[in-house]
């Protein structure tokens, strides 16, 4: 059906075409016309009524939309970092990951849906049917430049994120592996500028996704976005968390950029803090090289370093990711060995498709 609006728009481009056809006629003093003027003035009509009106109905009309991803990896090493992800042996799987989206006017909705061990690890808080929800949640568009979503949507600190096909590196660093994964709450996102924005939210504990534990307080997470940088905040709970994290990046080179992640975390049981480089390089349309160096250090307990390096094969939409990593500890790592070491050098082969 016609919506109100587009009724409006159709009859005032058919009467401006109406006042310009009169006034065409009588400039011209014409009582007939020929066949090639008729012609002319029946296709003006038919552009400004018909076309204005398909191009209303297409602004009005919502999006539907299936994205999403498939990985699988294979480890030469018997023993991992212990990072999220990436950590099993021989030829392994990722998982699968199937968003669906549907986007409207001012609101919509995003279901993101995944399955297999990576997937499980990502949503550990989760039981029944929701071990293998993601994402779900619905938002509305109060303005252009102001949007409230409710619902579970992934962290908005770090520089890392849960699907492979946001991160350059395929393993996971020590700050994104300690951090949270994603929240449940309501987030109110404010575009103050082009260039400036600020998120307010109000959230469950940290990775229960479900719904808030009996008990809990709730916590309160904040994110000011200054010219593609950003300052993140997390606090309260049950334990009293307090984490800031920095997370920002900038372009050296129209073919190297340079990512950088920094968090302090504290709670009641204890605190960590690290900090991590990610230089990238475009060697090609097809080729890209990354790098990360991350130190991560537990206060009273182990401090890590780690060294990535990744190469990335792009075909189409298959991503072929070749990477060698580095590990090293103050004391030794009882997973790192047989025994426990205090290094550790893993090589994975990993491929991507995303759809």
């Amino acid at each position: 059906m016609m919506s109100k609006g587009t009724k409006k728009m159709i009859f005032l481009r058919y009467h401006f075409f109406y006042l310009n056809l009169n006034n065409y006629l009588k400039l011209n003093k014409m009582k007939k016309y020929n066949l090639s003027s008729f012609l002319t003035l029946t296709a003006l009509v038919a552009f400004l009524v018909f076309g204005g009106m398909t191009s209303a109905q297409a602004q009005e009309e919502p999006t539907f939309s299936v994205s999403g991803s498939v990985d699988s990896y294979y480890r030469s090493s018997e023993y991992a970092p212990g990072t999220s992800f990436a950590n099993l042996n021989g030829f392994s799987l990722g998982m699968a990951n199937i968003v669906l989206s549907y986007e409207g006017e001012k609101h919509g909705f995003v279901a993101d849906l995944v399955y297999g061990p990576r997937g499980a690890d990502a949503v550990f808080n989760s039981a029944g049917s929701s071990n293998i929800v993601n994402q779900l949640y619905v938002y509305y568009n109060v303005s252009d430049s102001f949007t409230l979503t409710l619902g579970n949507f992934n962290t908005f600190l770090g520089y890392e994120v849960i699907s492979p096909v946001g991160n350059f590196n395929y393993s996971t660093s020590y700050m994104f592996s300690n951090g949270p994964f994603s929240h449940t709450g309501l987030k109110a996102d404010i575009a103050l500028s082009d260039d400036v924005s600020l998120m307010l939210a109000v959230l469950n504990s940290t990775d229960y996704t479900e719904s808030q534990p009996v008990g809990d307080d709730y916590m309160f997470g904040a994110q000011l976005g200054l010219y593609g940088q950003y300052i993140n905040f997390l606090s309260g709970g049950l334990s009293n968390v307090s984490q800031i994290d920095f997370t920002g990046g900038i372009d050296i080179t129209d073919s190297f950029f340079l990512g950088v992640n920094a968090t302090s975390y504290e709670d009641d049981g204890g605190e960590w803090s690290g900090v991590a480089l990610y230089p990238q390089l475009s060697m090609s349309d097809t080729f890209a090289l990354g790098l990360r160096y991350e130190s991560f250090d537990i206060k009273d307990a182990n401090t890590f370093s780690s060294f990535t390096i990744t190469g990335s094969f792009e075909s189409g939409n298959l991503t072929i990711k070749p990477e060698i990593r580095i590990d090293s500890a103050d004391e030794q790592v009882s997973t790192w060995s047989a025994d426990g070491d205090d290094s550790l050098s893993s090589f994975v082969l990993a491929a991507i498709y995303s759809f």
